[in-house]
């Protein structure tokens, strides 16, 4: 009986250890899905990084836009034909030349009649700068005695009267300044060139003497008229001068009268030439006049040195650092003022 309980025992005890296997098999084989669905969500990771390049298509989007932006910059002004930006760009740009050998006088001893209608540059300009005017009898309505400037470098009104104590009230401007010319161009050019770029109506102008002899000889990148609104037309002198001999500018002097143009008046008309002074063309000097002979040189007197010096010319008058001379000045004689408005060897 006991066998019998034993073995029932083991029996029952075999059974149950059946019974639980088959218990927890369903458990594992439940427990694979979870592993399926782990690695089932895992997989649209793979979408999610196919999506990842839309915003970096959306931040290549705005850089393709922006690259236009330079054309959305003020575009330069285009030089339209005939106006002074356009003939700028036709003057040549080089570095100033030394003023070594510069004299008044090689632009001419003195105001001359390059346009023959039988008065000097300087009237001429009194002529058609003032209004109001008075002559001198006598003189064909040459000389100008009197009369009214509407200054153009200050903008100020000036009453002119001819003598030795108030012509210099008004002076007669060389708009390029001769110095400057001879430092730019000018000592290439033949003496009769330089003669007519000194009596040149386009390069004259009657102005305030004062504020033209604060201009020196300065250009557009030194000195301006004070007077703004007459700023455009005074670049465009000095670029149709420059243009008209062949003279050239400096890098600075450019680049200053470009940016007057440009900021104020990019379609600035260039001035008419109608002064009736054309270039003439380059005439050699006469083999004998190259040279002084020495006889003449030796003929001039010493100068003296004392409280009133004696001056024999306008060259020794240079030459002694006095010129221009004035009237009342050391030195003085009416000899030099050849055209009587006070100033000699100018």
């Amino acid at each position: 009986m006991i066998n019998l309980r034993n073995g029932f025992v083991t029996s029952f005890a075999a059974a149950l250890v059946l019974l639980a296997a088959t218990a927890c098999e369903p458990q594992a084989v439940n427990a694979t899905p979870p592993v399926v669905e782990s690695t089932q969500s895992a997989s649209p990771a793979p979408s999610v990084s196919a999506t990842t390049p839309s915003p970096v298509a959306e931040d290549v989007a705005p850089t393709n836009i922006q690259e236009p932006t330079p054309s959305e910059e003020p575009a330069k002004p285009v030089a339209s034909a005939g106006t002074v930006l356009a003939q700028l760009e036709t003057v040549p740009i080089k570095g100033r030349a030394p003023k070594t050998g510069y004299d008044r006088d090689l632009f001419g001893n003195g105001w001359k009649d390059p346009d023959r209608n039988g008065c000097d540059a300087r009237n001429d300009m009194l002529n058609r700068d003032l209004t109001d005017k008075a002559h001198k009898p006598g003189t064909q309505g040459c000389v100008v005695t009197s009369g009214v400037l509407a200054d153009p470098f200050t903008a100020t009104t000036i009453n002119f009267v001819r003598g030795n104590a108030t012509s210099t009230e008004v002076q007669i401007d060389h708009v390029v300044a001769l110095s400057d010319a001879w430092q730019k161009g000018a000592q290439q050019l033949a003496p009769n060139q330089r003669e007519a770029f000194g009596n040149d109506p386009l390069n004259l102008l009657a102005v305030d003497g004062p504020t033209n002899g604060s201009k020196g000889d300065g250009d557009a990148a030194t000195w301006l008229p004070p007077n703004k609104s007459f700023r455009c037309e005074y670049v465009g002198l000095q670029t149709a001068v420059k243009a008209k001999y062949g003279l050239w500018m400096t890098q600075a002097e450019h680049d200053a009268i470009r940016r007057i143009l440009i900021a104020s008046c990019p379609d600035q008309p260039v001035r008419a030439d109608d002064g009736g002074v054309s270039v003439p063309v380059a005439a050699e000097p006469a083999p004998e006049a190259q040279a002084p002979a020495p006889p003449q040189e030796a003929a001039a007197p010493k100068q003296a040195t004392g409280a009133n010096p004696f001056y024999q010319n306008c060259s020794a008058v240079r030459a002694a650092g006095a010129a221009p001379i004035r009237a009342g000045d050391p030195g003085w004689d009416t000899k030099f003022d050849r055209d009587g408005d006070g100033v000699g060897c100018e």
